[in-house]
């Protein structure tokens, strides 16, 4: 999996205490997922109906306040 050339971008689902900052990249094949404020650090890649369905069950919870992330 290559990361150092995807686009990655700021989840909408990411906020609250400013420390909470994921950002996520279409890998083709994955959804890549990793921690905005440590992007050296290890990160996942999950199938995209497994984030679909991730993303679902966030959509049916209120959200709460956005902080500012990277």
């Amino acid at each position: 999996m290559d990361h150092e050339h995807v686009h990655w971008f700021k989840s909408s689902y990411s906020g609250g205490s400013g420390t909470e900052c994921v950002v996520v990249a279409d890998l083709v094949s994955a959804t890549g997922v990793r921690d905005s404020k440590r992007p050296e650090e290890p990160r996942v890649a999950v199938r995209p109906s497994t984030w679909d369905e991730f993303v679902q069950g966030l959509r049916q919870t209120p959200k709460r306040g956005h902080a500012g992330c990277p």
